[in-house]
């Protein structure tokens, strides 16, 4: 029973910092454990580990530490894709090594030996494709054609030159520090990927997370097949109900079925549950970037836009805060000539209650027209390379 007990307590322990590591800044999170798990995890482990190197190793140490985190962090490096290959890789192994000796079974056939490799085969394809593909970098050569291609819409994106290029800047582009380039419709840089995703590889980031998360599925599904296959060529079932007399029901089966699978097939429920719980975190990030897809929006203008809309709001409240002050000040003056009714006075609304902020994104196109944006990028398309030739 050790040996489930551990299994339980490893799942629910896994299970909680991935909740506090993704989610431990949700407001609903707000001033509980989880919070705190969460800046441990985000921020306090690595000052607390920055001050134990500097205390035992003084200033080199730290200047080493400190170098260290600048190549891991802030320049092009392949760290986490070595570790994402190690995974992919450890996983797959760990799935022949424990469950292939019971394919073809009761549930599964042996064309799933086949159909795994494939998959793990297309999913390490689409990483290459995204790691290693062209982003959208803008340079002198297309710059003209990307400003054509992206009009300014003068609220979050204005007419300016990238300082580090030197050459004009488009609407939708972002200099990255870490890989030193200016990339067009630039959502963010992947560390996974060692590259940024821009418009011209997200069709193939949107394809990864896709497919990863349909294959982390399907390998949680294909062993749940396997074990249930292996309850019923055991009979497990029969051997409960008739040797053991245990009555035929769920609630009564139940625990008898799953201490006898911890028992007998603890790595294989560990496997499981760790492809479970991957694909259930990417489903929720697939989910995030399907949305900013069919509004034809990116991570990065999602973050000038919460910014420009809290300070739009700002301002707004302040304007209608000076206007019902000075509204007040004219009825005070008002009231002292023609006294108002209380029950006027107590159901009026308030100015700062018709503050109101719209988001106008000129980009968004429509949901067809987004996601063909996505899928076919502007800059492969004949009309882009036709500018192209004629400003050429």
């Amino acid at each position: 029973m050790e040996v489930e007990w551990l299994l339980v307590i490893h799942g629910l322990v896994t299970l909680l910092v991935l909740i506090s590591f993704l989610c431990g800044q949700w407001p609903i999170f707000e001033g509980t454990f989880i919070q705190k798990i969460h800046f441990f995890l985000t921020f306090g482990a690595c000052d607390y580990f920055r001050r134990f190197v500097g205390a035992v190793f003084g200033q080199r140490g730290s200047n080493a530490l400190f170098c260290v985190e600048y190549y891991c962090c802030d320049r092009p490096n392949p760290t986490l894709q070595v570790i994402y290959l190690g995974i992919i890789g450890a996983s797959y192994y760990l799935i022949v090594q424990s469950a292939f000796k019971y394919i073809p079974g009761h549930y599964l056939g042996e064309v799933h030996r086949y159909i795994s490799l494939l998959a793990v085969g297309g999913g390490i394809l689409l990483f290459l494709l995204t790691s290693f593909s062209d982003p959208g970098t803008v340079n002198a050569g297309n710059v003209s054609h990307y400003l054509s291609a992206y009009p300014y819409d003068n609220i979050i994106f204005s007419e300016k030159e990238c300082p580090t290029c030197k050459i004009p800047k488009p609407a939708r582009s972002k200099h990255c520090s870490i890989c030193d380039r200016c990339v067009a419709r630039f959502d963010h840089h992947c560390g996974w990927m060692n590259n940024c995703i821009g418009e011209k590889n997200s069709r193939y980031f949107m394809a990864f997370l896709l497919w990863h998360f349909l294959l982390c599925l399907y390998g949680a599904v294909a062993i749940a097949l396997v074990l249930a296959g292996r309850l019923k060529e055991l009979r497990v079932i029969d051997i409960l109900t008739v040797y053991y007399g245990f009555e035929k029901s769920f609630s009564s089966l139940a625990p008898h079925v799953a201490v006898w699978l911890l028992d007998s097939y603890n790595t294989q429920i560990l496997i499981m549950v760790f492809l479970a719980i991957i694909s259930m975190l990417l489903a929720g990030f697939l989910a995030y970037h399907t949305k900013l897809c069919v509004t034809n929006t990116t991570t990065n203008e999602t973050f000038k836009w919460q910014e420009y809309l809290s300070w739009k709001r700002k301002v707004n409240e302040a304007k209608a805060s000076a206007a019902a002050l000075k509204a007040s000040l004219a009825e005070l003056n008002h009231e002292k000539k023609h006294p108002v009714s209380k029950w006027k006075a107590f159901f009026q609304r308030s100015r700062l209650e018709e503050v109101e902020v719209v988001k106008n994104n000129i980009y968004d196109r429509g949901v067809l027209q987004n996601v063909f944006e996505i899928v076919v990028p502007l800059s492969t398309r004949r009309s882009f390379l036709q500018r192209k030739s004629k400003s050429g």
